[in-house]
């Protein structure tokens, strides 16, 4: 069974590419897989909530970006809207959601080869998830 046969379990958004292309990033830079799952969630929620209209920010400020949360402050993880961004949120809300497998054997190696080639997020968001349908 190739990786073509292998499907997702939802739709995948530009918010998966984005997180993951940011993971990615995070780990290139020499944070923790922990830390990078976690920066990469929040990152993720902050853009599409701007884009949106759902999160106003004062960007000098940074105000609204980056919580005050008890556990965030111990672990080093951001918070939005009251929980804390951690790796298990991005388990939660990426990988479970397409499905452990897909993610593992074919949307996270799809995503890794490109970011290894020097592709940007913007060149392969829309083109490298256009085959990925539950």
């Amino acid at each position: 069974m190739g990786n073509q046969a292998i499907q997702p379990k939802a739709p995948i958004r530009r918010f998966d590419v984005f997180a993951e292309y940011t993971r990615l990033e995070k780990l290139q830079e020499g944070l923790p897989e922990d830390q990078a799952k976690g920066y990469a969630v929040w990152l993720a929620k902050v853009v599409a909530a701007r884009k949106y209209g759902r999160m106003k920010v004062d960007t000098t400020r940074r105000v609204g970006v980056h919580e005050e949360h008890p556990l965030a402050e111990r672990t080093g993880f951001r918070a939005l809207g009251g929980v804390v961004q951690s790796d298990e949120v991005f388990d939660k809300d990426i990988v479970t959601r397409m499905g452990k497998h897909f993610y593992e054997k074919v949307f996270a190696p799809a995503i890794e080869e490109a970011f290894r080639k020097g592709s940007s997020y913007r060149d392969i968001r829309d083109s490298i998830r256009k085959a990925w349908r539950p």
